[in-house]
């Protein structure tokens, strides 16, 4: 790679192309024009809450995922909180969570009364693993919730193996893994349930908040079902008191315009990112370990490490390439679970100052690409 031309500014350089850190619907006006139409069919209807948009994309997201039932919710947070609460799992019960993950996953435990028993992860994958949860269990643990974090499908059967062994239910935090395969089946179909998140930049994006629960378990789904509108079994009846946690119609619309494409957006996804991985295979940052065999990894984000991560975030954004971090506090070390004095956890705490999440998305182009192959090839780390 080039070394940098020290009179040329920013934004000036020669064949070199800006990249955003995502970019979304905009990328393709047709889809776009499609959503319009969709939005306003639910304005013309003025159906706006659960109903035959909900239904229609909940059939078609369980038959995409391979699951029985899909449960449209609020957010991938309700997703989760509810189906923990439908388990039974509450006050003095504890479940295993990855403290390198989203908040929002330690969030629902809380929420739902029981208590995340927060642990480290895999160096390599940055995964939860069976041998990791198996050394983490007490007599008050219920549950584990395996994240599918950037999009790679946690290895399964061994904590399936384990779970079953020890009568702890399993439900998966897909909200970064849409479409992700494991042995053969996609990520959230594994466990007892799988949760997911539509959140914009997810790889299956609403334009707001959205989330959804699969399941094969029917007493299961029914339960959500009820959780998610007051308890409200028939027209007035409530048979507990539950909340809200309803999807929007106008998001399901969009989403079920959007859903027919996903399997062609995560394609370009994992080409965009076996594309980088070799790009960047001989620069001084390290780049996602390779994929088992019996896994995938459908890159929601594209997360390399170095020491020098804020230098590397300096030197890229001088260069025109927008970067963020994919998580710069482990859970554990929130505030908010301060009080749980879980700790230390090493690799999740070095994650956390080495991260840089690199721009991934299905329209970048290879100009994108090169712009941001050639970027990271020409910083030096300090010292």
């Amino acid at each position: 790679m080039s070394g940098a031309t020290a009179e040329i500014r920013p934004g000036e350089r020669p064949g070199r192309t800006p990249v955003p850190f995502v970019r979304l619907d905009a990328a393709e006006p047709e889809r776009k024009r499609e959503i319009l139409a969709a939005v306003e069919r639910v304005g013309d209807s003025a159906a706006f809450t659960l109903g035959a948009e909900v239904e229609a994309f909940e059939d078609d997201f369980a038959r995409w995922c391979g699951a029985a039932h899909a449960v449209d919710v609020s957010s991938g947070t309700s997703a989760l909180e509810l189906v923990l609460r439908a388990l039974g799992i509450g006050p003095g019960d504890e479940v295993i969570v990855p403290t390198n993950s989203f908040i929002a996953t330690a969030e629902a435990v809380t929420a739902a009364g029981a208590t995340p028993r927060l642990v480290d992860v895999d160096p390599d994958t940055a995964l939860l693993t069976a041998a990791i949860v198996e050394a983490a269990l007490t007599d008050r643990t219920r549950c584990v919730i395996p994240v599918h974090l950037y999009g790679r499908s946690v290895d399964m059967e061994p904590l399936l193996e384990l779970c079953r062994a020890r009568g702890l239910r399993v439900v998966e935090d897909a909200c970064q893994a849409h479409g992700a395969v494991y042995r053969g089946a996609r990520a959230g179909t594994h466990g007892d349930a799988g949760c997911f998140s539509f959140y914009p930049t997810k790889n299956l994006g609403a334009w707001g908040d959205g989330g959804a629960v699969v399941t094969s378990d029917d007493a299961l789904a029914a339960q959500l079902r009820l959780l998610r509108s007051h308890g409200e079994g028939t027209r007035h009846h409530h048979e507990m008191a539950s909340g809200t946690h309803r999807l929007h119609a106008l998001q399901a619309a969009i989403l079920a315009v959007k859903l027919p494409h996903l399997d062609r957006w995560n394609e370009q996804r994992r080409a965009a990112g076996a594309t980088l991985c070799e790009a960047l295979s001989d620069t001084v940052v390290t780049v996602p370990a390779p994929v088992a065999a019996d896994g995938d990894h459908v890159f929601h984000v594209f997360v390399v490490r170095t020491p020098d991560r804020d230098a590397l975030r300096k030197h890229l954004a001088d260069r025109d390439v927008a970067t963020a971090i994919h998580y710069p506090t482990p859970i554990h070390l929130q505030p908010a679970y301060a009080d749980l004095g879980q700790g230390p956890l090493p690799v999740s705490e070095r994650l956390a100052t080495e991260s840089c999440t690199l721009p991934i998305f299905p329209s970048i182009t290879d100009g994108e690409l090169a712009s941001i192959a050639e970027a990271v090839g020409e910083f030096r780390p300090r010292g």
